[in-house]
C-alpha cells in the first residue's frame, strides 16, 4: 500500500548534496509510544519515527523521474546490495563505503528507479542547476501496531 509521497526538486536555487545514508523513518500520523518505534522526529511539519529494522525490510520506495538526469545533475547513487545488511551505524556506513561500489543512476524523463529504504544511497549538488524533479512514492506490506497509522498527509 502506498504509505508517503515526496516531491524532490534540485533547481538553481535549491541544489543540495546528501551523503550516504538508509531512509530509517517512516511518517505517522500522531505519537503513539510503542515499543521498538523510536526515536520520533519532525520533518516539514510531519511526525516521523524510526521503525523496527522488519518495517524498513519491507518498504519499496519508486522514484519516477520527471527530468532527464546524468552525471552533471546530482544523480542518485547507490550501494547494490547494501540493504541487505540491516541498519547501519555511521561507522558501518563508512566502513562500506570504503570496500563496496556505488553505481550511479543516471535516469532519463519518465524512467523508474526501486529502491529499499535501507540501500545505501546519496547524491551530489548539481555541476548544471536545471530542473531535476523527482515523484518518491513509499509502499509498505504492513500495518503498524498500537494504533500507530502511516500519515496521510506526507
Amino acid at each position: 500500500m502506498p504509505v508517503c509521497g515526496i516531491l524532490f526538486d534540485k533547481t538553481e536555487n535549491a541544489n543540495w548534496k546528501v551523503p550516504s545514508h538508509q531512509d530509517l523513518t517512516i511518517a505517522v500520523e500522531r505519537r503513539i509510544d510503542t515499543a521498538g518505534y523510536g526515536p520520533w522526529t519532525i520533518k516539514e511539519s510531519v511526525l516521523h519515527v524510526q521503525p523496527p529494522v522488519e518495517v524498513l525490510e519491507n518498504t519499496l520506495a519508486v522514484r519516477i523521474r520527471l527530468d532527464d538526469c546524468d552525471e552533471t545533475s546530482g544523480p542518485l547513487r547507490v550501494i547494490p546490495g547494501s540493504h541487505s545488511i540491516g541498519r547501519l551505524s555511521a561507522e558501518q556506513i563508512h566502513a562500506v563505503q570504503q570496500t563496496a561500489s556505488s553505481v550511479t543512476c543516471c535516469v532519463n524523463t519518465g524512467g523508474v528507479i526501486l529502491m529499499r529504504s535501507l540501500l545505501l544511497h546519496a547524491s551530489s549538488a548539481a555541476q548544471s542547476p536545471s530542473h531535476r524533479r523527482v515523484i518518491h512514492l513509499d509502499f509498505a506490506t504492513c500495518d503498524l501496531p498500537g494504533g500507530l497509522r502511516w500519515c496521510s498527509q506526507s
